[in-house]
């Protein structure tokens, strides 16, 4: 039997004890009629006070606990109740409950909080709308975008803010559209939402346009640094020059050797106008590159091709299972020439070059092993123009990758797990395209 209810038994039979000590008083002893109604009213009187302590010992408790439960209703959890007494353990009971229901209350303020300055944060427009599609929650980005003031949009319904039909698409698109606020081109994503038991809907947009225009901005900002860098690098010391011969000319008498000095000179001009374009040329190669028109070609017999293209060292071909794959044979041949001959400079005098191919999954993996140094330590070895060769050009790398790339596959240039040296893996679809192999 539990405490509470063995105390309110136990104080039971305590009121009850005096009214039955007096019945069998008066039942069993005799006595005279002024005794007889002292006994009687000493029982009555002691019953009272039992009842009263029972009533104390009962209800008081149950005060206290209906007003633990009533600050849990209102919220408030920072309310506890005395341990002890009959209702000790459903008190300690309840203190554990509010003791934990505010500790979830800060903890989903804390993430409320963290919401909302997450989405204060974002770049993307956040709508929330209910099952009425009317707008319950809105980001500062949505409300830019919207151009108007908050307390004005709450409660309009998507029809109303003209994003209606953003709902009743698909659930992502790209698309343009004119907003209040911005034009141009959006990514939109919409799926529905459930709470308290109620249908709604979420509605994000992306202005990709602006992202993209950011990007490209950059994009022009690296090239013009490089172009600058490479044009300044050419033309200062061709100015320079220029300079010693116009004051070589306005000597008068010339002295002996200024034949000598006007041949080093222009020697120098035409070396560094030759170098400029060369990096120029270059450039054009990497921004021209066409679409890749592609067929099938058989590994084994490019990569037998590529060995013999390289006249500096010997370039071993390591056999492999037969895989033809789609390709711009010229395109990927001359992916292939830049990692073949970036490792056999590296290689060079004593080194070694080895091709291998291999099937990876659904991607035919072309390897490029070398005996070098192994690849720089930067983040920049794909960046045009970066090198970290005398006299490079800084388009090899690049320009592999971007072929790479136009026909879904990639490039990636890492260091060798076994020994010294880099290993640069092309992979492209594992997939054959009808027509003539090359």
């Amino acid at each position: 039997m539990p405490r509470f209810e063995r105390r309110v038994l136990l104080g039971s039979l305590l009121v009850a004890t005096p009214p039955l000590l007096a019945s069998l008083a008066l039942a069993w002893i005799p006595m005279g009629e002024p005794l007889r109604w002292t006994c009687v009213t000493v029982a009555v009187a002691a019953a009272l006070l039992l009842a009263r302590w029972q009533y104390h010992r009962v209800v008081f408790p149950l005060y206290t606990l209906s007003g633990l439960l009533e600050a849990l209703r209102q919220g408030d959890y920072s309310l506890r109740g005395v341990h002890g007494g009959v209702l000790g353990d459903a008190i300690y009971d309840i203190n554990a409950l509010a003791e934990r229901l505010q500790r979830e209350r800060l903890e989903f303020e804390e993430s409320s909080y963290l919401l909302g300055k997450t989405l204060a944060a974002l770049d993307s427009a956040v709508f929330v709308f209910d099952e009425g599609q009317r707008l319950r929650l809105l980001n500062p980005a949505a409300q830019r975008l919207l151009d108007a003031e908050r307390h004005r949009l709450f409660g309009l319904s998507a029809a109303e803010l003209g994003l209606a039909p953003l709902l009743d698409g698909p659930a992502a698109r790209l698309l343009r559209h004119v907003f209040p606020g911005r034009s141009g081109r959006f990514e939109i994503r919409h799926a529905a939402l459930r709470s308290g038991g109620r249908g709604g809907r979420l509605l994000v947009i992306n202005d990709v346009g602006r992202v993209l225009r950011e990007e490209e901005r950059a994009a022009w900002q690296r090239l013009l640094r490089v172009l600058g860098h490479e044009v300044n690098n050419s033309l200062a010391p061709i100015q320079s020059m220029a300079g010693t011969l116009a004051t070589l000319v306005a000597r008068d008498p010339l002295p002996e050797d200024w034949r000598e000095d006007f041949r080093g000179g222009l020697e120098l001009i035409g070396h560094r106008a030759e170098a400029l374009g060369r990096f120029l040329s270059s450039y054009s190669k990497l921004a021209r590159l066409p679409p890749p028109q592609p067929r099938g070609v058989e590994l084994s017999a490019l990569l037998a091709k590529l060995a013999k293209l390289e006249q500096r060292m010997a370039v071993t071909v390591e056999a492999g299972e037969p895989l033809t794959v789609a390709a711009d044979p010229d395109q990927l041949e001359q992916a292939l020439i830049n990692l073949v001959r970036n490792a056999v400079e590296a290689s060079l005098p004593d080194g070694g070059v080895r091709l291998r191919w291999c099937r990876d999954g659904e991607c035919a993996v072309i390897e490029v092993e070398d005996d070098g140094p192994g690849p720089p330590p930067s983040d920049n070895l794909f960046v045009p123009f970066f090198t970290t060769k005398p006299g490079g050009s800084g388009i090899g790398l690049a320009l592999a990758r971007q072929i790479a790339e136009a026909h879904e596959g990639g490039v990636a240039l890492v260091a060798r797990d076994d020994a010294r040296g880099a290993l640069a893996r092309l992979w492209l679809p594992n997939r054959v395209a009808p027509g003539e192999q090359g």
